[in-house]
């Protein structure tokens, strides 16, 4: 995929203040400190369109990027900030618990994980409710340049073993590097081809 454009929607803490649900979309979320707005900076190719927060895990929105004029990248607020209170914590699950039962053109969650270091069981959770709630997801590993290959193959490794402790199949999984700009293509190709499923789809049914 060839990104042309890509620009900035909106920000909103309330789900019935969203973009218009008309074009595919897909959901990145992860840890503070993950490295998703770099991530996201880099698969665009736009430095600087998504913002880190200088108060990291404080700020609740849900923020809107159109990507080629046919699908939405959504920047969700990350989780596992220790400082956040126990009632910002619960506004998160709220609202995301919101988000993806009533956003219908939500096609994907891309969960980031750091590659640096061991399974953290607020992912592992994550995931899991994920797959409670049947949302599809994938597994982006990030900052994969940080480490040696060795390391990172142990890590990934460690991971799947960890899931499939409860799990028969594992999700789809990318390693990323922002610097590098590993994986880009991938996770490029994978929305790429989602969107052709849903227009083919969406022929079939003559909509």
């Amino acid at each position: 995929m060839i990104i042309k454009d890509a620009h900035f929607v909106s920000s909103n803490s309330k789900i019935d203040k969203l973009p218009k649900d008309n074009m595919p979309e897909y959901a990145f979320i992860g840890r503070s400190n993950v490295g998703k707005s770099s991530l996201i900076n880099a698969l665009v190719q736009r430095k600087g369109l998504a913002k880190t927060s200088s108060t990291p895990g404080k700020t609740i929105a849900i923020n809107h990027f159109v990507v080629n004029h046919s699908w939405y990248l959504v920047d969700l607020p990350g989780y596992g900030y220790a400082q956040r209170s126990k009632k910002s914590r619960e506004e998160w699950r709220v609202m995301l618990a919101n988000y993806i039962s009533r956003r219908r053109n939500l096609i994907c969650t891309f969960v980031l994980v750091d590659s640096r270091i061991e399974p953290q069981d607020s992912d592992v959770g994550f995931m899991e409710w994920l797959g409670e709630n049947q949302v599809p997801f994938c597994i982006v590993f990030t900052k994969a340049d940080k480490i040696s290959k060795a390391e990172l193959n142990r890590n990934v490794e460690a991971y799947k073993q960890r899931l499939l402790e409860d799990w028969e199949e594992l999700p789809q999984l990318f390693i990323t590097s922002s610097e590098t700009k590993l994986g880009r293509e991938e996770i490029l190709d994978f929305i790429e081809g989602q969107n052709k499923e849903l227009e083919d789809y969406l022929k079939t049914k003559g909509l």
